[in-house]
C-alpha cells in the first residue's frame, strides 16, 4: 500500500516541531513491511529513496509567500498520482493534500500541528497571505477524511475553530520523541564554546523567535530570577523584523542589569541542544500557544525538569509536581493566546523558575521522572502504529 506524506519541512530542512514529527513518523511507518511511504517535500532534491523535493516556482518569485506555497503545493499534488492516501502536515501542505484528494480521488488525512485562527500574529508575516492560508486550512480541514490531533487540547481547538468538522473524524495521536537520540549527553566543549558556566544553576530556553513561544514574557520574568542563575536562550529564526527587534530590546534591558544571560541566535544541531539541556537545572517553555510541545519531550528525554505554561497540550506532557512545574495562565479568547493579566503571568513564571532553581536535587529528581515518562509514553514506534490504524480505518470507509 502506498502512502504519500506531504510536507514543507523534511531533512535537511527542519526548523520546527512539525518537521521533527514528519521525520520521525516517516521512519516509523517505513519500518512496516508492505507499506510504500513516499515523501513529497518542499525544497531541494533529496538523496533519500522515495523522497522528492520541489523548489519554489521561478514564475512566482517575488510573490506573496502564500502564493509561492500554493505553487509548490500543486507540484506535490501532481506527484501524488497513484497513491492510496495522502497525509499532509501544516497549512503549507494542506492545499496539496486537498487538491490531491480531489484530483486523484483518494482520502486526505491531516495532522493538526497548529491552527491558523490561533496564530493571528502571522498576519505580520504574510499580510493578505494570512487570509489565504486561513482559507486553505479551513477548506482542507472541512474536506479531510480524518484529522489527527497531536493532543486532546488540539482536538478541542480543531472542533472549536471548525465546528462543521465531524468530531468522529478527529483522532488524537500524540507527538513523540526519539529517546535513543535525545538523552543526557553532557559536552563541556559545547558549553565552553557558548560561554556557559557548567557549574552554575542553568535555565535553558530552546525555540524560534515567534509570538507563540512567549519569549518576551520570559525575558521580563528573568529580571526576578535569583542571583547567580544562568539563562541560556537558544533562540533564532525570528518570524518578523518586529519580533526580532522587540526581543533584542528586552535582551538589552536584561543584560544591562543582570549577568549570566547567554543568547545563541543560531538554530543549533541536535547534539548541541542536548548538551545545553543535559545538566541544566530546568528547561523553560513560556509558550502562549503550544498544541503539544516536542521541545518539552526533548528536555524530559535529556533528564531535565521542565517549567512550562499550562496551555494547549503541554499539561498532557508535563506532570506538575512530578516532571516539572506548570505555570497557570488565563488567556484572552481572541485567538492570540495573550494572557488576560500579563503581569500576573510574568510573576507566576518567575516564581516557578525560582522554585525550580531553589532546590537542584528536586529538579534533578523531576528530570529523571521526565525521562521515564518520555520513554514509557511517547515512543515513535507506538505513534507510527496508531497513525497506521487511522489510515486503515479511513481506507476501509473510502
Amino acid at each position: 500500500m502506498r502512502i504519500d506524506i506531504l510536507t514543507k519541512e523534511y531533512p535537511p530542512t527542519v526548523y520546527g516541531g512539525a518537521g521533527v514529527h514528519v521525520t520521525e513518523l516517516v521512519k516509523a511507518l517505513r519500518a512496516h513491511e508492505g507499506l510504500d511511504v513516499r515523501v513529497q517535500a518542499f525544497g531541494p532534491p533529496r538523496d533519500e529513496s522515495g523522497t522528492t523535493g520541489f523548489p519554489e516556482l521561478t514564475e512566482l518569485a517575488g510573490a506573496n509567500a502564500a502564493l509561492r506555497t500554493m505553487g509548490v503545493d500543486l507540484c506535490l499534488a501532481e506527484a501524488a498520482a497513484g497513491t492510496a492516501l495522502v497525509h499532509s502536515h501544516t497549512w503549507y501542505a494542506n492545499f496539496a493534500g486537498h487538491v490531491a484528494s480531489l484530483l486523484h480521488g483518494v482520502p486526505h488525512v491531516i495532522s493538526a500541528h497548529s491552527l491558523e485562527p490561533l496564530r493571528p500574529w502571522k498576519a505580520e508575516q504574510l499580510g493578505g497571505g494570512y487570509r489565504v492560508s486561513s482559507w486553505i486550512e479551513r477548506s482542507a480541514y472541512e474536506g479531510a477524511a480524518a484529522i489527527i490531533a497531536v493532543s486532546d487540547g488540539m482536538r478541542r481547538d480543531v472542533l472549536a475553530a471548525y465546528p462543521s468538522v465531524d468530531p468522529d473524524t478527529v483522532r488524537v495521536v500524540h507527538n513523540g520523541v526519539d529517546t535513543a537520540q535525545w538523552r543526557r549527553a553532557e559536552d563541556p566543549a559545547v558549553l565552553a564554546r557558548h560561554g556557559i558556566d557548567p557549574d552554575a544553576r542553568r535555565i535553558v530556553f530552546v525555540g524560534r523567535i515567534t509570538r507563540q513561544k512567549g519569549l518576551p514574557y520570559l525575558l521580563r520574568a528573568a529580571h526576578r530570577l535569583e542571583p547567580g542563575v544562568q539563562l541560556v536562550l537558544a533562540a533564532g529564526a525570528p518570524d518578523t523584523p518586529q519580533i526580532k527587534a522587540e526581543v533584542e530590546g528586552l535582551l538589552a534591558e536584561l543584560t544591562a542589569v543582570r549577568e549570566g544571560v547567554v543568547w545563541i541566535p543560531d538554530m543549533l544541531p541536535r547534539h548541541e541542544v542536548a548538551a545545553l539541556l543535559s545538566g541544566a537545572t530546568a528547561f523553560v517553555c513560556p509558550s502562549i500557544y503550544e498544541p503539544l510541545g516536542i521541545v518539552n519531550l526533548e528536555a524530559m528525554a535529556c533528564e531535565t525538569a521542565v517549567v512550562a505554561t499550562a496551555t494547549g497540550g503541554i499539561p498532557e506532557v508535563v506532570v506538575d509536581g512530578r516532571t516539572g512545574w506548570l505555570v497557570p495562565i488565563e488567556q484572552v479568547h481572541d485567538g492570540t493566546g495573550t494572557p488576560v493579566d500579563p503581569d500576573r503571568f510574568v510573576a507566576d513564571l518567575a516564581a516557578a523558575l525560582n522554585n525550580a532553581v531553589s532546590d537542584p536535587a528536586r529538579a534533578a529528581a523531576y528530570g529523571a521522572a521526565g525521562r521515564r515518562r518520555a520513554v514509557d509514553h511517547f515512543s515513535w514506534a507506538s505513534i507510527g502504529e496508531r497513525t497506521l490504524q487511522v489510515y486503515e480505518d479511513v481506507l476501509a470507509r473510502h
